[in-house]
């Protein structure tokens, strides 16, 4: 039956192709000679790529296609066992994927290169206060001055010091990365290069005035090594200040819309650079918008194809030939049609409300139902053997078939489907029964969609993101500036604005002004 239909199909689709061979023929001869030209071309703007932790990259449109010429009552008279290809690839994504091939194996040895320079540096400050008080006792142990208690006190005070300086590096820098950022932190760099020079005047000034003459003066080179320690320990605290407290005072607002669908949301960031606010706001994306969905754009889009197909107008006549009255009557026949377009979305929209509201309260009542049979299951569960009661996963694999056929005709009706397996359902169904949850709990996932955080995550996160900036990435948030992130099926465009200043001014109330006198007169009517 199903090679019959194939067959039928590329018949009819190769008649129709033999129909208009010669046209497309033509119309394909003078595309070949026109140049394309290119929109990003018209200005120069600086595009950098930020990683986000691996996963799968999100799907494309064509499942969704093909689940939306499919009739919601297919399950009823229909079986089919079919073979699709999840896969498919071309020439460009052959390309795109050796790029991004390219750009992550530079990311990574940027990534390692950094961190190798930074855990030698780490190393080389710890160890340099203690290489301070052991190389004299190694070189000329017996040359040197007594130093009794004070040195003893200050052994003390260095170890107690390293100790915490340990605790707060691992604490601020010691932590996994959430991304990769496409520039050098610069903060950090700063950071780096200072306490470089610093340790490196130390051991400069410690070679000459101690080890070339080997002074004798223990005590003095000991308080020599507290010093450094102190030191850095202020440069930690330098560190928490530019790494972690600036950030914190809100100086600007960032409105955020995805190109999509439109939505939008808006949050308030603090000096930052560009790189790290667009880490800001891919965080909160995926925890604040709600989860991508390209099915629900396929209808808008198709409805505007058939109302722009309606505008078309052909001069059968040729040009040369008298044909205005028709050209004007068909023109006016194609505007009468699109004035009555707005009466099309409008039916269409409230038909599909209509049927959203029908498929959710029989969802509702098939999910009610097998809620109370769980109940009675458990229940008889109470008067058995505890050998014999079931765990949470056989009682929600025992009462999704009554539910099931309600849950799919719903996600279908409101194109939630590619997000929903079996598996995830009956997952979170035997979580609800495991708490005790009730219908209305187990319900709120399908009901109303979520963030990208609440569905599979491997299947859902974008691998990776693009920044296009016309500013350099490390320079800081400025009023207007406007960047735009990039991935596989859609953009967040950001707009920066600045938090006015505002000025309060204060106002005495005098407390005597609230004061009144009632008067009442004595005499009253009857």
């Amino acid at each position: 039956m199903s090679t019959a239909m194939d067959t039928e199909s590329t018949y009819s689709g190769y008649s129709h192709y033999s129909g208009h061979s010669k046209k497309a023929h033509r119309q394909g001869s003078r595309d070949r000679h026109k140049s394309p030209r290119s929109k990003d071309g018209s200005r120069s703007e600086k595009s950098v790529t930020i990683q986000t932790p691996p996963a799968e990259p999100l799907l494309g449109n064509d499942a969704s296609r093909a689940e939306e010429g499919q009739d919601d009552n297919w399950g009823e008279t229909t079986t089919a066992i079919t073979g699709t290809s999840e896969h498919s690839i071309s020439q460009e994504d052959i390309a795109r994927i050796s790029k991004d091939l390219e750009d992550s194996v530079g990311l990574d040895c940027k990534r390692y290169l950094g961190l190798t320079v930074a855990a030698v540096l780490g190393l080389l400050v710890f160890l340099t206060p203690i290489a301070f008080i052991l190389l004299p006792q190694i070189l000329w142990r017996d040359d040197l001055e007594p130093c009794g208690t004070v040195c003893e006190g200050l052994f003390i005070s260095v170890a107690f010091k390293l100790l915490i300086l340990l605790i707060g590096t691992w604490a601020l820098f010691f932590r996994p990365p959430k991304a990769d950022i496409p520039r050098v932190f610069v903060f950090r760099a700063l950071l780096l290069v200072l306490i470089f020079l610093f340790v490196f005047s130390y051991w400069l000034f410690y070679g000459v005035r101690i080890l070339d003459s080997k002074d004798t003066n223990y005590q003095g080179i000991v308080q020599y090594a507290v010093s450094l320690v102190d030191a850095l320990l202020f440069i930690h605290y330098l560190a928490i200040v530019l790494l972690e407290l600036r950030q914190l005072q809100p100086m600007f607002t960032v409105k955020v819309v995805r190109s999509t669908d439109g939505e939008s949301r808006y949050y308030s960031l603090g000096h930052l650079s560009i790189q790290r606010a667009a880490l800001v706001v891919l965080e909160n994306y995926y925890r604040d918008f709600t989860v991508y969905n390209p099915a629900l754009l396929t209808a808008s889009k198709s409805r505007a194809a058939k109302h722009m197909a309606g505008l078309k107008v052909y001069n059968v006549d040729g040009p040369g030939n008298n044909a205005s009255g028709q050209s004007r009557a068909m023109i006016a026949a194609a505007a009468r049609r699109r004035d009555s377009s707005h009466n099309e979305l409008y039916y269409e929209e409230a038909d599909h409300e209509r049927r959203v509201k029908k498929r959710r309260a029989r969802l509702v009542v098939a999910v009610e139902e097998a809620f109370t049979h769980i109940k009675r299951l458990q229940a008889e569960e109470q008067q058995k053997a505890p050998g014999e009661m079931m765990d949470p996963r056989e009682a929600a694999q025992a009462i999704f078939p009554s539910m099931a056929r309600a849950l799919q005709k719903y996600l279908r009706t409101t194109r939630q489907q590619q997000y929903h397996s079996m598996e995830s359902i009956l997952q979170h169904l035997s979580f609800c029964i495991t708490n005790n949850m009730t219908p209305k709990a187990f319900l709120e996932r399908y009901l109303n969609p979520g963030p990208t955080l609440q569905y599979d995550r491997d299947r859902w996160f974008s691998k990776q993101w693009t920044l296009v900036s016309e500013e350099a990435v490390t320079s800081g948030l400025q009023d207007g500036v406007v960047f735009v992130l990039k991935c596989l099926d859609f953009s967040l465009v950001v707009n920066v604005k600045k938090i006015p200043f505002i000025k309060l001014s204060e106002e005495f109330i005098d407390p005597k002004s609230h004061k009144f006198v009632l008067r009442l007169q004595s005499e009253t009517s009857v």
